[in-house]
């Protein structure tokens, strides 16, 4: 739940329609929506329709002395979490590269002591445009976030950049603008769900993951801020969009995909549950009325490998345990040479929303209860902070 103050700023484009279904996502997940909007944006849209949503009068006049000290947008920006342009114009986004302020919401960007976030919208030409692109590096070097556009069906017929942003993605933008941000500039590299082993053309071995830990943990990582790269096999729900993904089915995909990426990263998180055994692969099917007989040959130990191998990681492991949970954990700590293992029970948290959890370092041993797998995640990041920063932050990546 968000449980903010949003400005939620439209302008003149025609998918100022969509501002109606964002405001009641927004509302939905517990924001407080003010809407402002633009002369131009009321062509497309009905404020009614939006004053209906918010539960709020639509504001668009700056001049309205008969209301409080006059002041809106000093008054507003000063109560908002965060200012959120979605559609933003091309027009409006010139306003902001150039700091123009001829209405209310143009000076409520300018009077704010809170984070923007602008989503552009428009015709592809429009978004293709060098003023455009020289308006958008302006705003970004003014620490402006700009979340968008998508590629897809335009209005207008034509086809390419300048749809707005969706809702899941923008939703993970607006948690971060509104983040603390304490891992920006770090680029985390995140292993999740399970993988998938081949017996022959028709039968795999597997195991019961199902993906959820390392997603909220991505999520998590990537509000705080963090460039995030997510490497997954076999999960039950869908990788989170918006966050850069590496499909890696198996063992030695996996492998390739994390040797690949751990140079140019800062922290490497393994969650997902990796084969330990490989089966020798049958080509073909092999017939039902055969014995079968699986020959097993252990695999390679990929954390061990990646910690061993990029001494900048700062590698945090996972244990999933049937018995002794801290002691397993703590001997996975030492013999893959990592610097945290998150242990936990595997009969009550592989597959499940909720889990309890152990967090094992050379120091210490924290426990935190069982809860559900997303507070678990901001618990873990919180952790790894904390730790990195004793350490003396983290080591420069190798290029």
């Amino acid at each position: 739940m968000l449980n903010k103050k949003i400005i939620l700023g439209v302008t003149g484009s025609i998918a100022a329609y969509k501002a109606a279904e964002l405001t009641r996502f927004l509302k939905k997940h517990g924001a407080d929506v003010q809407v402002v909007m633009t002369k131009s944006a009321k062509e497309f849209i009905s404020p009614l329709t939006l004053q209906a949503l918010s539960g709020k009068p639509v504001l668009e006049n700056m001049w309205e002395p008969s209301k409080g000290n006059g002041m809106h947008h000093i008054n507003l920006s000063r109560e908002a979490d965060l200012i959120l342009i979605a559609p933003a114009s091309a027009n409006f986004i010139a306003k902001l590269a150039n700091g123009l302020a001829d209405d209310l919401l143009s000076n409520l960007c300018l009077a704010r002591n809170c984070p923007l976030l602008i989503a552009p919208a428009m015709n592809k030409e429009m978004w293709l445009n060098q003023a455009t692109k020289r308006n958008i590096n302006l705003i970004r070097i003014d620490n402006i976030q700009v979340s968008g556009p998508e590629e897809g069906d335009q209005a207008c017929g034509e086809e390419g950049f300048g749809r707005l942003i969706n809702e899941k993605i923008l939703f993970l933008e607006i948690k971060k603008a509104m983040g603390n941000r304490k891992f920006s500039n770090k680029k985390i590299l995140i292993s999740c769900g399970g993988t998938i082993e081949n017996i022959d053309d028709a039968r795999a071995i597997t195991n019961l993951s199902s993906g959820r830990m390392g997603f909220n943990i991505a999520e998590a990582a990537f509000i705080m801020g963090a460039e995030v790269t997510i490497v997954y096999g076999r999960t039950d729900i869908p990788a989170p969009e918006g966050i850069n993904q590496i499909y890696a089915p198996n063992h030695n995909e996996m492998q390739r995909a994390i040797i690949k990426s751990a140079a140019n990263h800062d922290i490497f998180i393994s969650v997902a549950a990796i084969s330990d055994y490989l089966p020798t692969r049958t080509n073909g099917k092999i017939k039902k009325d055969k014995i079968l007989k699986l020959e097993l040959t252990k695999s390679a130990d990929i954390l061990a490998d990646t910690a061993s191998k990029f001494n900048h990681l700062f590698c945090v492991g996972f244990s999933a345990e049937s018995e002794s949970i801290i002691k397993n954990g703590q001997e996975k700590l030492k013999n893959k040479k990592v610097d945290l293992i998150v242990s936990n029970s595997i009969n009550e948290s592989m597959g499940e929303d909720s889990a309890e959890i152990y967090l094992i370092d050379p120091k210490e041993v924290k426990h935190i209860t069982k809860r559900d797998k997303g507070e678990l995640a901001i618990e873990i990041m919180n952790h790894v902070h904390t730790l990195t920063t004793e350490k003396g932050n983290i080591n420069e990546p190798n290029n």
